[in-house]
Formats: C-alpha cells, structure tokens, sequence
C-alpha cells in the first residue's frame, strides 16, 4: 500500500496512541484518545479518537461519542450526523499524520466529504456510543515521498450496528506552500484584523437549535437564503484561530440551511458536500437552499448553495428524513 510507512517520530514522541504504541501494534492496558495535535484540535473535549490500527486492506480507527455535547449533542433520542462528519474529519487527518508520514504542520485541505446512514443506529444509549471506522486508501497520490492527495472510503459502525458509509478527498499542503496560495489571508493575524461583525441569527428554533450562539445563519430579505454568520469566539466550530472560515462551519450552515428548508425535525441521512474555493472572513458569505423534487417517502431531497463574492465556495447534496423520536 503506497505511503503506509509510519512517521519517523523520536523516542519521545513515541507514546501511546489511543492505546497503542505509535506503530499501529501492541495493545495497551490504557485507553484515552489519540493526541490532540494529530486531529488538528486544541480542546481535549473536542477530540473524539480513541485508538487506531493497521488492518488487512486499510485502517480501523475507533471513537467515542459522549452522551452529552455542548454543541454536537443528541436530539430526538438521535445522536448528531454532524458528529459523524467531525469524527470523519478527524480519522482522515490522524490517518495523514501516523500512517502516511505528512508532518503535523502542513494543513489538510477538503475537495469533498460525504455520507449515506441508517437512522436506527444513531440512536443514543445511556453510555456513550463506540464506533468503528474502517478505512480504505483509494487514489493517493505523492509528489516524491510526500501525500499531496487522498481518496479514503469508510464503513462505520456504531455499538456494534452498520452505521454508514463515508468518502472523504482532501489534498496536504505545506506551510510555504500554502503561504503562496493564501498570500495575506493566510495569516490568521491579517485575517482576523478584517473579519465582519457577527449578524444577528435567525430564531434557533428554526434550525433545531437552543442557543442564538450555535446559529450559524443571519436573515436576508430573500426566501430561504441567509448569511452566514462567522462567530470566530464560538468553542467548537472555532477550536482553534483559523484564516478563514472553517470547512465543519461550512457543513453546520449546509445542515441547518436544509433543516430551515424542510418541515418539523429531520434529520440529514445523507450530504454529500464538495468544496471550492476558501471563505474569507472580511466579506459576507451567503447560504441558498432550494428544495428538489426528488421524494422518495418522507425522504426530502435539499440543494444547498454557499457563495462569496458569485463564487461557490461548498455545494452540498442533503437527504432529509423527519422523525418523530
């Protein structure tokens, strides 16, 4: 498999990963998450990881979901979908890092993250949920030794029930080569100078939220198109500062856009999400969904529209089911 060698790490870096030692083999008596700093976050809280290791034709990486969650929290007795794509996001950029030797500072960059789940297994326990994620690598490709791109494709299960399957593209760059790509915007200093002040959020209720602070969608004066609304102090979806807006953001106002867009609680049981260009913090950026024709039972089918400047920047795909959970 091309680019399975593992990081060179010195002795001091080669701790426990999750529970293993950082080749993938030897279990450990302990359990706790994978580092923080190989998922890309700064909380502890927000790193859902637990283990990984190498498997037949591909990788198994194991999660916890917690019963609770200041933002990715169950609703309607259902765990969060978003929390699946987090989790995903997090399994691809671990992966990166341990097993296809991309250095910690180079940013890993999103072409395209989708998912199909079964609701039934999204159900939420009185614990908190174990789930399995099995990884193939598709299309990876290097320039010399080094990823540039990956193509990975996840089976996940959730206590022990098939949950979903998942793709997930995205490209690594590093820290000059990005710098080229970003030229200001990409100082996070810069970009921050320039960002927008908050628009206020449409009423949570209409997005099945609880809090103003976790609505990511401002009104407009059009039917079913609002603002984004870019809240760089909100703890989750801006763990850490970043030069524009985030790509979790992206899916969250992709998310409550079709649940704005559809009748009742639904919940996404399918997107499929395609990113273009980046969303700067210093101009508005607008979300437009429209709802297609395409039913199949309750099943709703959502188109989700984000631009900036005319330009797209994420189309997303939404299957929406409702639930009286």
């Amino acid at each position: 498999m091309a680019g399975a060698t593992l990081t060179p790490y010195s002795r001091a870096q080669r701790h426990d990963i999750g529970g293993r030692c950082a080749d993938g083999n030897g279990p450990s008596e302990l359990t706790t998450t994978v580092p923080r700093e190989y998922v890309h976050r700064v909380a502890l809280s927000e790193v859902f990881l637990t283990n990984w290791h190498r498997a037949e034709d591909g990788w198994v990486v194991s999660a916890q979901w917690p019963r609770a969650h200041t933002f990715y929290g169950p609703a309607h007795g259902l765990h969060d979908p978003i929390l699946l794509i987090e989790t995903i996001r997090q399994s691809g950029i671990l992966l990166s890092h341990v097993a296809h030797r991309v250095p910690l500072d180079h940013p890993i960059i999103w072409q395209r993250v989708r998912y199909d789940l079964t609701t039934r297994a999204l159900r939420a326990a009185e614990q908190p949920a174990e789930v399995e994620l099995h990884v193939t690598d598709h299309e990876m490709v290097h320039r010399g030794t080094r990823l540039v791109s990956a193509h990975q494709e996840f089976r996940i299960r959730c206590d022990g029930d098939d949950l979903a399957s998942a793709t997930l593209i995205y490209s690594c760059h590093s820290p000059a080569v990005y710098r080229r790509l970003r030229g200001d915007y990409g100082d996070v200093a810069f970009a921050y100078s320039r960002k927008l002040p908050l628009p206020q959020a449409i009423a949570p209720h209409l997005v099945a939220r609880e809090h103003d602070r976790d609505v990511v969608l401002s009104p407009t004066d059009r039917a079913a198109r609002w603002q984004l609304r870019v809240d760089t102090s909100h703890p989750v979806l801006f763990d850490h500062p970043v030069d524009h807006a985030p790509g979790m953001l992206m899916i969250e106002a992709a998310r409550q856009a079709a649940q704005a867009a559809t009748p009742g609680f639904t919940v996404p049981v399918s997107m499929d999400c395609s990113f273009e260009r980046y969303a700067e913090l210093d101009a508005p950026t607008w979300v437009q969904a429209r709802t297609t024709d395409h039913t199949d039972g309750d099943r709703r089918e959502v188109e989700v529209a984000v631009e900036q400047h005319g330009k797209p920047v994420v189309t997303a795909q939404i299957a929406c089911v409702p639930t009286s959970s």
